[in-house]
């Protein structure tokens, strides 16, 4: 998965529902890298809204990526903020 991927889509209220995926490195003792996928919502000009944060291993993060964007309505963006 490159790094960053971000996700959204538009709501009626003029905002933005969000989801990012980003790589960390591995963890010790095993030293296997995650991805961090962020959830939340943005209506600018107020501070984007962090609703739930996920560690996934790099093939669930995939899977979810494109359920996200086969049956979320969701499509990639540059980073919102």
């Amino acid at each position: 998965m490159p790094d960053p991927v971000w996700l959204v889509r538009p709501r009626a209220d003029g905002g933005w529902d969000y989801v990012s995926f980003q790589s960390q490195p591995g963890v010790e003792p095993t030293g296997l890298s995650t991805v961090e996928m962020r959830e939340g919502s943005h209506l600018p000009p107020q501070m984007p809204l962090l609703k739930h944060r996920h560690q996934l291993d790099p093939a669930e993060a995939e899977r979810r990526r494109q359920r996200l964007q086969r049956e979320g309505g969701f499509r990639c963006s540059k980073p919102l903020f």
